[in-house]
């Protein structure tokens, strides 16, 4: 026991006659630590940009809220003829009137046909 934990802490497994085989799991190990390092780095980046993301769109419907209310004021008749005032332009006295236009039933292709 005492000879396999010193020759482990003296690395004598890397230069045996069988050491090509640990050198190759080496490598295999460093590559695979390697690949997971460069993976979590794209996985965080992702979230950054998540997260980056998610802000702008918090931040825009805010805007859009805050537009949506100002277009709401705007469109106020009191607001529109309050703007049009300073133009001598004032609302009619008169209300609207509602036109009603009747149409003629459409002749069928028969119909014209003996006309």
């Amino acid at each position: 026991m005492k000879k396999g934990i010193y020759s482990i802490l003296k690395a004598r497994f890397l230069v045996n006659e069988d050491a090509n085989k640990n050198w190759r799991f080496i490598v295999f190990i460093i590559l695979i630590v390697l690949a997971m390092i460069a993976n979590t780095n794209r996985y965080e980046q992702k979230v950054f940009k998540i997260t980056e993301l998610t802000n702008e769109v918090k931040e825009l419907r805010s805007e859009f809220v805050d537009r949506r209310s100002e277009l709401m004021k705007l469109r106020m008749e009191s607001t529109v003829s309050e703007k049009m005032a300073a133009k001598a332009i004032f609302p009619s006295s008169v209300p609207p009137v509602k036109i009603k236009v009747k149409q003629e039933k459409e002749k069928g292709f028969w119909d014209k046909l003996w006309q």
